[in-house]
């Protein structure tokens, strides 16, 4: 019996020919699976884009070239685009406005690169079955629960065609079909990350300066979660800058400042979801760092709302 990869590669090289294909690489887990799949059904056909947005982690840009530069021989480009989308995201605080800003842009981007590559019909993406059912009514009635930046965010006339290989699977089938493909352990188990980036994490308008402090907030977030052997153990972890300020004390002064939420869940699937029951010495040492070393942080508070009713994002 053939194996998913033989049979999804089989499946690409039917679909796209001898056309080429431009993927957007996050480095995620959706994405690499993707990139990886279709450079096995078509080879240097696929050109890779990598695109900054200014939306990233601390350092992701530099981890997920490094990471694509060292185990996999694929055609990238890094495209410097933070300029281009914080211009357009300057002001907006509504969520379902900054997904399609950034889904739009990020067409925009692809389509100016694609032009630069002789031959290029097909945009790749790393879609998932829980993008496609959240976003849209398919295969019967749904509530259309948010719009997602590779689904929702697409223009109605596209100058590409889609190819979207992972489309019917879950997030547990896209890591089994990695374990195949022979991946590290560190890809594999990465958490997701939102397409639209930190966007959806700044609850409220994206200024640099709240980028940079829900950036080192969340690197301590992750570090924290690797050291103590939680990172493996739960779906996805990763903080939340909140639109309010709140009433604190630093040594003799009365500060008032920024507020961190935790998000920590443990899932399956991504289509529920519950909070993690971390211990209570972990949550200590995640906010005492937080409110320590994160400059204009002084309140951190715990998420504990499952999916449904809420959503694993905040946005």
């Amino acid at each position: 019996m053939a194996s998913f990869v033989d049979t999804c590669v089989e499946d690409l090289k039917k679909q796209v020919g001898d056309a080429k294909v431009v993927l957007g690489l996050s480095g995620g887990i959706d994405s690499t699976v993707a990139a990886v799949l279709l450079h096995k059904a078509i080879g240097k056909n696929l050109h890779c884009i990598f695109v900054d947005n200014g939306l990233l982690r601390m350092g992701e840009r530099q981890e997920v070239i490094g990471f694509l530069e060292e185990h996999f021989d694929l055609n990238v480009k890094v495209v410097d685009a933070a300029d281009e989308f914080l211009g357009k995201l300057h002001g907006v605080e509504d969520p379902e406005q900054k997904r399609k800003i950034i889904g739009y842009t990020f067409i925009d981007v692809f389509d100016r690169e694609a032009k630069a590559i002789e031959g290029v019909e097909f945009l790749g993406q790393g879609t998932l079955y829980p993008d496609v059912i959240e976003s849209e009514s398919f295969k019967g009635p749904s509530a259309v629960i948010k719009s997602h930046h590779n689904v929702g965010g697409l223009p109605e006339k596209m100058n590409l065609k889609l190819v979207e290989p992972l489309r019917e699977l879950f997030k547990d089938e896209v890591r089994r079909a990695a374990y195949e493909l022979g991946m590290p352990d560190h890809i594999i188990w990465r958490h997701p990350f939102p397409g639209p980036g930190l966007s959806i994490r700044v609850i409220g308008e994206i200024t640099e300066e709240r980028l940079e402090i829900l950036r080192l907030a969340d690197r301590i977030v992750q570090n924290e979660l690797l050291a103590s052997d939680w990172y493996r153990k739960v779906w996805q972890g990763f903080a939340v800058l909140l639109p309010l300020k709140t009433v604190g004390v630093m040594g003799d002064d009365r500060t008032y400042e920024h507020v961190i939420a935790l998000r920590v869940v443990d899932s399956i699937d991504a289509m529920t979801a519950d909070w993690s029951r971390l211990p209570s010495e972990l949550l200590a040492r995640i906010s005492n760092r937080i409110i320590n070393e994160v400059k204009g942080v002084n309140r951190v508070v715990l998420d504990i709302s499952s999916k449904p009713p809420s959503t694993i994002e905040w946005e």
